[in-house]
């Protein structure tokens, strides 16, 4: 395994390619395509996909019917055979071509000097400023037949599917134009057939706000499809007599945009992306009413007929043609983290509003540390009280300082509770833990300074234990603060501690994402400026569980690593489901360079780090360790609390079920193949 190339970790390189084609000329055009699919076999590109009819330009009228451009349209079709004999990518190119009676609009699929097989365009437009029919034949109910091209009979059908036998994955399909526009494209069928990449080969004309219409099309298409979406659309050199052209091209996996490039061109212009053909395997087999559609339509997609081929890609280097968000839960683009912020933000409120009504409306009781995740919690209760008509002064708010509190954490929860007003009180742990330590005969009742596991959690389980008698004595329930991350590695205290509590409305947002939703909620003014000032100054603060005394802070991520790294890998584990090599692999891709790419907005120049290799492969065995064969056990106790992000939830109840006394085995061993 060569562990930097791409082909290796289940990605595919696709291209969608447009440029200047000549009107009726299809020798110019056959050899613009070879330039193009030059580029791309340098590029290691597996798959190009060229415009509608390219070969003889899409707006050719009645000249479709000359035979003169007809005879000239096999010949190229003939030269880019031959040249593709030493080209890495599947050619997908469109072409008029003769067959029993009538012309077909077609896609011609030819790789490595051969053709694989040809699939007609099933509904030409006969409408507004389309006149297809005129010339093209339907090619609906074309299946299981086979058209001559060159003197050899090849599959012919819109029932045709491509497959890679040494890309795991790699399966073809491709539709014309119209065909994407109906309400059960071709590609739909394919896709419950097995087609992984759908292929659109388009003329489309441009008319004020059809782009926009396009790309509605094809990012639906590869979400409902679970599928990648390539999309090229016709550009310079087709006929301006009433109409015009932009050379549209994009590629979509399951609603994402991978890549796309400028409209108008002015010569030749391909979007490339490298598709994520694990991801698209992982999500059917997750969307299990994929397949249970499929059953459904067995009778049409159980007749796909596939032809196979070897592409034998590349195993060097090529580097990684798509973008990998550092924070998978924290979207880069400022719209999109302000959307995300408001609706974490408003699901945490309403479910927690919901919870208090369904039970009879009791206080709550929070521990208030002046970290970030008791301080989110807060001000979720906070505006859920506000929701519900109830005054703030419900939330009995208690700061527990012990042995290693510092002034800086008191005193921000302090002004936090107080700016809010909810009911603040402050309990000191510190002497019932010393005569707890005592009875246990710890060394630390004798003087000795032994910061051990029990010492540290005798502190934690001490805070808990007090808020659940308070909420007896006070008519109110406990409510908690811990987050997603720290219920993956298991970092919590188990049953009377941090792990427990009546209703967590954290358990389903990662440490990353609470920083980020702590400045939402500054900058959308949700609360007076008194309280943002002091949300801004929690910020600002170290995390730490504040459990061990000495001059120097107790840093969480020192002992158990970057949560950045952990929820990057935790998003890839509970999403997708992806093997440590790859998650390794793309780790190594999102944050080698702090340079490189976009970071969140707001995101603090001084903590924009860099990692290498070894160190993500070092805290990747932490979490193995720690998430399979570890920590389950204090998940599968984990109280009600509701799922946020779309990457998924810990609840045993809902996303992740899993057994506690697991082995991480599987894991190390395929982590082992990342270079040390």
């Amino acid at each position: 395994m060569n562990f930097w190339s791409i082909y290796e970790h289940g990605f595919a390189r696709v291209a969608s390619c447009t440029g200047h084609t000549v009107i009726a000329d299809p020798r110019a055009n056959a050899e613009a395509v070879l330039r193009q699919a030059r580029r791309c076999a340098e590029e290691g590109v597996a798959v190009a996909v060229f415009p509608e009819l390219g070969l003889t330009g899409y707006s050719i009228e009645d000249l479709l019917l000359q035979d003169a451009v007809l005879d000239q349209v096999e010949e190229a079709v003939e030269t880019v055979r031959a040249g593709s004999a030493d080209l890495l990518p599947v050619l997908v190119v469109g072409a008029p071509l003769r067959h029993r009676n009538r012309v077909y609009n077609c896609a011609v699929f030819v790789h490595r000097g051969r053709i694989l097989g040809v699939a007609p365009k099933s509904y030409p437009p006969n409408y507004r400023e389309f006149y297809e029919r005129r010339q093209i034949a339907a090619g609906d109910d074309e299946r299981g037949g086979t058209v001559r091209i060159g003197g050899e009979g090849v599959p012919f059908g819109v029932d045709l599917l491509f497959e890679a036998e040494d890309v795991p994955g790699l399966v073809l399909h491709a539709e014309i134009c119209e065909d994407m526009w109906v309400p059960v494209p071709p590609s739909a069928e394919a896709a419950l057939a097995g087609a992984t990449v759908l292929l659109n080969l388009s003329g489309s004309p441009i008319t004020v706000g059809r782009a926009e219409d396009r790309k509605l099309l094809c990012r639906s298409a590869s979400q409902r499809c679970l599928a990648a979406y390539v999309y090229a659309a016709a550009g310079l050199g087709e006929s301006s007599t009433d109409l015009s052209w932009d050379g549209q091209t994009m590629i979509y996996e399951n609603g994402a945009l991978l890549a796309e490039t400028d409209r108008f061109p002015l010569g030749d212009q391909c979007a490339v992306a490298d598709v994520d053909l694990d991801l698209l395997r992982q999500e059917r087999a997750r969307t299990g009413s994929f397949d249970d559609n499929r059953r459904t339509h067995a009778a049409r997609t159980g007749g796909f007929r596939t032809v196979a081929f070897r592409l034998d890609p590349p195993t060097a280097d090529l580097g990684l043609r798509r973008r990998v968000e550092r924070f998978p839960f924290v979207p880069a683009d400022p719209q999109r983290l302000a959307q995300d912020c408001y609706e974490a933000y408003n699901i945490q409120v309403a479910a927690l509003q919901q919870r208090l009504a369904a039970i009879g409306g009791p206080k709550i009781v929070i521990g208030v540390s002046g970290g970030l995740d008791s301080t989110h919690a807060l001000i979720v209760a906070a505006r859920a009280m506000d929701r519900a008509g109830r005054p703030r002064s419900d939330i009995l708010a208690f700061t527990l300082p012990g042995f290693a509190t510092g002034e800086h954490t008191k005193g921000n929860a302090h002004r936090l509770m107080n700016s809010l007003g909810v009911t603040a009180a402050e309990l000191d742990i510190t002497p019932t833990a010393r005569l707890m330590l005592q009875e246990m005969g710890h060394p630390f009742a004798a003087g000795e300074p032994v910061y051990d596991v029990t010492f540290e959690n005798v502190q934690a389980g001490l805070r808990t234990d007090y808020l659940f008698r308070l909420a007896n004595q006070r008519g109110g329930i406990v409510l908690g603060t811990g987050d997603l991350s720290e219920l993956a590695l298991g970092w919590s205290t188990y049953g009377v501690g941090d792990q427990m509590s009546h209703y967590n409305v954290n358990s389903g947002v990662p440490k990353t994402l609470i920083q980020h939703l702590i400045r939402w909620v500054i900058s959308s003014e949700q609360f007076d400026a008194e309280t943002g000032k002091t949300l801004a100054a929690i910020l600002d603060t170290e995390i730490s569980p504040e459990l061990v005394p000495g001059e120097e802070l107790q840093s969480t991520e020192s002992k158990i690593g970057p949560y950045a790294l952990h929820d990057f890998t935790l998003y890839q584990v509970l999403r997708h489901g992806f093997r440590p090599s790859k998650i390794a692999f793309l780790a190594w891709h999102a944050w080698h360079d702090r340079e490189a790419g976009a970071w969140p907005p707001g995101f603090p120049e001084a903590e924009r780090q860099a990692y290498d290799l070894a160190e993500i492969r070092h805290w990747l065995d932490y979490f193995c360790r720690r998430f399979f064969a570890f920590a389950q056990f204090k998940r599968s106790a984990m109280p009600n609390g509701p799922k946020v992000s779309a990457g998924g939830s810990l609840s045993p109840r809902g996303d992740w079920r899993a057994p506690s006394d697991s082995s991480a085995k599987a894991w190390l061993h395929d982590l082992a193949r990342v270079p040390e």
